[in-house]
């Protein structure tokens, strides 16, 4: 075969997407299916369903399902499956699957003169599955972290404290209170490595990436921690599965997708992950770089090579290699709390922000402001608070020094929690910027000087899609190259902001007054 594609699909909260590459990387083919409006008969909004008590909130496992049958029809016509060597894709994290006593025969007879939707109506024990957005299980997290010594200790663990979404205490929840539905259980997946049993036509292995938001791997052994698996559920090692390297190659492509769409028989699976790792495929992060997505919400994402998980953050296995991690940051204050500052300092005008920040002096003149307009995740805190070079909390900044210290505040707490979760700066580090404000060049700028390296930016659409397509392409190598030289031919950074090496900034005196913001708060 001459020619060589690699699919990337992503199982994402409202759609199924997929995208094409071919060998030089570029994209040849893009489609998805929305699950509100493409498949209205499982009445969905924002493709999840949001229970009386507000908390439980899950999706119809059939729906992702029949949503695949959809989207390989829609592009059928225009593809040919056969090019494809290697496919990977991702789910949303923490979601969880149950495949019901007998599943994994009719998994491995699927008859393609039937739609998937059609052959696995009945094979899940399950048929809503708890998602991220569930926050129904706080009881069951408070006391699985006391049963392994307290959430630190589970962090030490796992990655991370026990949180609501993550799918530990989704299955406690479910062997406490519907153990018959529990027993009838064959095998638990995330919602990746579902997806990837459906393509495999076998169960598929949970990717330590993926593993690592569970509450439940080792992330250092990379194997299921035996204290967290008690402390959950009885007999979960064996239906959990053995989880195995984000790179590795599940095995060649069920003959149900061969026959019914002509996919080549010799195409690889290789193992899927969750949509934050895949992302961070999808930006190509190297040893020592950071992403800073710059929305609503900012999220913050590092290399790590010696990981030191806390209680506030993540830390997961490193998606494209194996003997590195991830740490992962979520900030509620991102874009609203500066538009708040925009609105009230600089006339509601982002060009003039920008003309502040341009002709204010970096490091604000000692003042450093901490903005937690909402109940912040990292720290858990809320308020307003300004400081003077002296450390002495004042009630008020003049609007120049409001506007460059929401800056300087949001990206120095980044940078402070990075370090404290084990992240290093390197001579050849560098920031990629993502995210609405990361079109704002002085806003790049501020953030280059923070952390003394040089942001550029990334049009990062479908960068988790994107990302599996790579990982396919890189699986399929199976180790003859590394991930930064399989994807070394992709189109290159923009180089948006050089930081000012005359600035520095002092990110512990930042830590000592957040923590005193913290003894406030809380």
């Amino acid at each position: 075969m001459t020619k060589k594609t690699y699919l990337g699909f992503d199982f994402s909260t409202q759609q199924v997407k997929a995208l094409a590459i071919n060998d030089d990387l570029v994209v040849t083919h893009e489609a998805s299916v929305q699950f509100d409006t493409d498949l209205p008969e499982f009445k969905t909004e924002g493709g999840v369903h949001i229970h009386n008590d507000k908390l439980t909130v899950t999706a119809p496992t059939l729906m992702w399902v029949k949503a695949l049958d959809l989207l390989l029809e829609k592009i059928k016509d225009t593809f040919d499956f056969s090019t494809v060597v290697a496919l990977s894709g991702t789910g949303q994290q923490h979601g969880s699957v149950y495949w019901k006593e007998g599943a994994l025969k009719k998994l491995q007879s699927l008859n393609a003169q039937y739609s998937l939707h059609d052959e696995l109506s009945t094979a899940f024990s399950v048929n809503d599955s708890p998602i991220w957005m569930d926050s129904s299980t706080s009881d069951i997290c408070r006391n699985m972290e006391k049963s392994v010594g307290g959430p630190q200790k589970l962090a030490d663990q796992t990655g991370s404290r026990a949180y609501e979404r993550f799918t530990a205490s989704q299955i406690a929840k479910l062997y406490q209170t519907k153990p018959d539905v529990y027993d009838n259980t064959e095998r638990i997946s995330l919602v990746s490595s579902f997806a990837a049993s459906l393509f495999l036509g076998n169960y598929a292995a949970i990717d330590n990436s993926d593993g690592s938001g569970m509450n439940l791997l080792d992330i250092r052994k990379k194997d299921w921690s035996e204290e967290c698996l008690a402390t959950t559920a009885t007999n979960l090692r064996d239906k959990l599965g053995k989880p195995v390297p984000s790179c590795s190659n599940l095995g060649c492509i069920s003959s149900y997708f061969v026959e019914k769409y002509g996919f080549n028989p010799d195409c690889r699976i290789i193992a899927f992950t969750g949509d934050n790792p895949a992302s961070l495929a999808g930006c190509r992060l190297g040893r020592g770089d950071v992403i800073i997505s710059l929305g609503t919400s900012d999220t913050f994402m590092l290399w790590l090579d010696d990981p030191k998980p806390k209680t506030e953050g993540h830390v997961f296995v490193n998606p494209v290699d194996d003997n590195s991690y991830m740490g992962l940051l979520c900030y509620k204050n991102g874009s609203i709390t500066r538009e708040k500052i925009r609105n009230s300092a600089a006339q509601k005008s982002w060009s003039e922000f920008s003309e502040i920040l341009k002709h204010t002096k970096p490091g604000n003149n000692g003042k450093i402001g901490i903005y937690f307009d909402v109940q912040e995740i990292t720290p858990n805190a809320v308020g307003c608070f300004r400081f003077n070079d002296k450390d002495e909390q004042v009630a008020s900044f003049t609007d120049e020094e409001e506007v460059r210290a929401v800056i300087e505040g949001q990206f120095l707490a980044k940078r402070y929690h990075a370090e404290g979760l084990g992240y290093s700066l390197g001579i050849s580090s560098k920031v990629l910027a993502t995210g609405g404000a990361s079109k704002n060049p002085e806003i790049l700028q501020v953030l280059a000087d923070v952390f003394g390296a040089p942001v550029y930016t990334l049009d990062t659409s479908n960068s988790a899609c994107l990302g599996c397509a790579y990982r396919a392409k890189h699986g399929y190598l199976n180790g003859a190259k590394s991930f930064s030289e399989v994807t070394s031919s992709a189109a290159p950074y923009k180089l948006a902001a050089a930081p000012n090496t005359a600035v520095t900034y002092d990110i512990a005196r930042y830590g000592k007054l957040e923590a005193v913001v913290t003894s406030k708060a809380n």
